[in-house]
């Protein structure tokens, strides 16, 4: 019996017969309290949005990883983020690429309320944030020169500042786009205008209000991925901030020119993760350990040698049902450089990172980070404990479920217990990051301390 792949494109498998599930892991509903079974469901289908970090997904696929762990596995391309989480609620999809905050915000009822985790951090990096050719022309009188006259990289929100307050004076709102309202993108923009003095706007869902524009000095909005480049090229948008190809392709097409990287905003900065609803774990805990053990094979085949599989995986993420971008345009971020300006083209060896640094690993503290997002911004109304913080990580996040699946590879003898973090000591806390452009230091352990190190946002006693 085949497996019709719909429309993918992606051939079909010739399935083996399937093996009955043991009643007592159906039941189940802690993942690591079993030893690794057969898998209890074998069709699945997870979604995706079409950006080069899907790669893990695409990987796992082409590769052969599913298969090897029994699962026969179809992705699908989704029209947007919202229709993707529903997609998972419902059950229409199993499982999907996510963005990170999508869990955390669906798991605390902002927004479509549902229990989802995350056993797999996708990536690290990635994203980047690029203005129109108009905007960029105002902003380089206010940016540094090197001696060849290119532009002094990174590139603060300091130089759009003046670009934006002129705006205002002539009583014209500056808008720029970002991909959700739980998106890092949106945070890291928020981040990097907020660090030069630009106020991106509060949210305040408890007066019904979910714009993101209250008191804003720059106005975002939502704009799905791969229209980034054309609503900006329409003068709809100034700037976004984006995943590649996105970023990239602003820069082929001459419309624009990325200023920054989300690298040089936080470096090595979580990214997507990979969604399942809590439902899904505590049915499947064998399936759901299996589909992570693949998930961390493709990622680590990605990173390996030094990036050494990257071309190929530019030829394979360009294919229609994938990314469908050109392979010129993926390749220009995917192996380890990124251009800035046409001809401005720079070595950035960690732009994507898929398996080194522990990116796999779900850590706490890079949930506690978004959630503080969504506090300073207003999308959590009202002040929470740190414990609270602890809590809500853990109720998403998932490092039992990781730790399962990486131990099975090592004894399968696909990793070695070196490529992981020591599990018998790990807390789920990187513990002090200080690598953010304005210089603050971020401790997942102290949420509330690090919120009000924020010059802009709210503090925990501030109210809209």
């Amino acid at each position: 019996m085949t497996k019709d792949l719909k429309q993918t494109g992606l051939k079909s498998w010739l399935k083996p017969v399937k093996k009955l599930a043991a009643t007592a892991a159906a039941l189940c509903i802690s993942v690591q309290s079993f030893a690794l079974g057969d898998p209890e469901i074998e069709d699945l289908k997870f979604g995706f949005i079409k950006l080069t970090d899907m790669a893990p997904l695409a990987i796992a696929l082409e590769k052969g990883y599913f298969e090897d762990e029994g699962l026969f596995v179809e992705l699908e391309a989704q029209a947007n983020w919202k229709v993707l989480l529903d997609r998972v609620i419902t059950g229409e999809l199993d499982g999907a690429h996510m963005l990170a905050g999508q869990p955390l915000a669906a798991t605390i009822g902002y927004g479509t309320e549902a229990h989802i985790i995350t056993p797999f951090s996708m990536d690290l990096n990635g994203n980047g944030i690029t203005v129109s050719n108009d905007i960029w022309e105002q902003m380089k009188p206010h940016i540094a020169k090197r001696d060849d006259g290119k532009p002094v990289h990174p590139i603060k929100a300091d130089a759009l500042k003046p670009v934006v307050e002129e705006y205002k004076k002539q009583g014209k709102p500056f808008n720029m786009g970002m991909v959700f309202p739980v998106s890092t993108h949106n945070y890291e923009l928020r981040y990097w205008l907020a660090a030069g003095g630009i106020h991106p706007g509060f949210y305040a869902p408890h007066k019904g209000d979910t714009s993101g524009q209250l008191q804003a000095d720059a106005l975002l909005s939502v704009t799905p991925p791969p229209q980034m480049p054309s609503t900006m090229e329409a003068g709809t948008i100034y700037g976004y901030c984006v995943g590649e190809p996105w970023n990239q392709q602003a820069v082929f097409k001459g419309i624009g020119v990325p200023v920054i990287t989300d690298y040089e905003i936080w470096k090595n900065n979580p990214e997507k993760v990979f969604g399942i609803t809590q439902e899904f774990a505590e049915k499947y805990p064998n399936t759901t350990v299996r589909l992570t053990k693949a998930l961390i094979r493709a990622a680590k085949w990605l990173d390996a040698n030094d990036n050494a599989n990257r071309p190929e995986a530019v030829e394979i993420l360009s294919k229609p049902y994938y990314v469908g971008a050109d392979a010129e345009v993926i390749a220009n971020s995917m192996t380890g450089t990124f251009e800035y300006e046409k001809g401005d083209k720079r070595e950035i060896p960690d732009f994507n990172v898929f398996f080194r640094y522990n990116a796999t690993y779900p850590y706490y503290s890079d949930a506690i980070w978004y959630l503080t997002q969504m506090r300073r911004w207003g999308q959590i109304s009202e002040h929470k404990s740190d414990e609270w913080y602890f809590e809500t990580a853990k109720k998403v996040y998932r490092p039992d479920i990781y730790q399962s699946a990486a131990e099975a590879l090592i004894e399968d003898g696909e990793a070695q217990a070196s490529e992981f973090p020591t599990f018998a000591s790990e807390t789920g806390f990187k513990g002090e990051q200080p690598d953010f452009i304005d210089g603050i230091v971020y401790d997942g352990s102290k949420p509330n301390a690090y919120l009000e190190s924020l010059t802009i946002g709210l503090k925990a006693d501030d109210s809209l």
